[in-house]
């Protein structure tokens, strides 16, 4: 589904002592089945952005549109519910919200509230373990007896058996170590793919956005700050410091290269790894690459 914010603003507790601005004058356009990053610091508006993507909350001004749905300032979706349904969102934290007696029933929770019947949540189930690369023998163990990367992955489970258009991850990576950020956004990357999904990260991590996105979205004190390709706005290293952001290591790793060896060296997607070996051919030839 194609995602529209107009000129959306959103104010917590307004005409109070505690009146606070979130975001102002957010304009932008996602485009059905693209993997958008949105990054920003603490208190840059990321959460209040991606409450807005299922209703959770309401512009205070604007328009938000989600597909056919459109979020207007003091006008109830009566369509909410559907709307709730075609965007799934992945909190920090998911496994926080697990709370059934075994691994089967926390994954049906949600198809269940939706009235969907037990026979197509049977299939769903079976489905999405493989997607987050789960055995199914775990159905019948408790979550809480699972380690803290799977209880992750069944809470996961549970937000893709309601089978989103739109699926929103707010830095679903946070906790894990190294090892376990790679497994779950390649986990992420492949449903994408496989499933056509309109895909939106939150996150702080430049790398993530760099390596899974096809576009980013700055945002600064609630206001969008700089939009477009990964690669031409993960490398504005003066722009993004103004707003306490650093450029990913490989692109540090570019711009020293180039700098010191008076080279042009692309990023395409290549790994450290990848442009050690381009850098030691081209120290071989002993020429500039163009």
């Amino acid at each position: 589904m194609d995602i529209t914010f107009k000129q959306v603003e959103y104010t917590y507790q307004p005409n109070t002592p505690f009146e606070h601005k979130a975001i102002e004058d957010l304009t932008f356009h996602i485009e059905s089945g693209s993997f958008v990053a949105v990054v920003g610091h603490t208190g840059s508006g990321k959460s209040t952005l991606i409450q807005h993507l299922n209703g959770l909350l309401r512009p205070t001004k604007g328009e938000v549109q989600i597909g056919e749905y459109k979020l207007l300032p003091d006008q109830k979706l009566k369509q909410i519910k559907e709307l709730r349904r075609r965007v799934g969102i992945v909190f920090q934290y998911p496994e926080h919200q697990l709370f059934e007696e075994n691994v089967a029933k926390d994954i049906a929770f949600g198809p269940q509230n939706f009235g969907i019947d037990n026979q197509e949540i049977d299939k769903r189930t079976k489905e999405v373990l493989q997607s987050v690369q789960l055995p199914e023998e775990i159905l019948s163990r408790s979550p809480f007896d699972l380690s803290g990367g799977q209880m992750r992955r069944v809470a996961i489970a549970g937000v893709l058996a309601m089978r989103p258009e739109v699926l929103v991850l707010d830095e679903p990576t946070a906790g894990l170590d190294p090892r376990g950020q790679k497994d779950i956004m390649d986990m992420f990357y492949d449903l994408h793919k496989k499933e056509r999904l309109t895909t939106i990260l939150v996150t702080h991590s430049m790398e993530d956005a760099l390596t899974y996105a096809d576009h980013v979205i700055i945002m600064d004190h609630g206001t969008k700050y700089m939009e477009g390709p990964p690669s031409s706005v993960l490398s504005q290293k003066e722009a993004l410091n103004k707003v306490q952001l650093d450029i990913p290591e490989i692109i540090q790793f570019i711009l020293k290269a180039e700098e010191k060896f008076g080279i042009s060296l692309p990023y395409h997607g290549q790994s450290l790894f990848d442009l050690a070996d381009e850098l030691a051919e081209l120290a071989k030839r002993g020429e500039p690459h163009e």
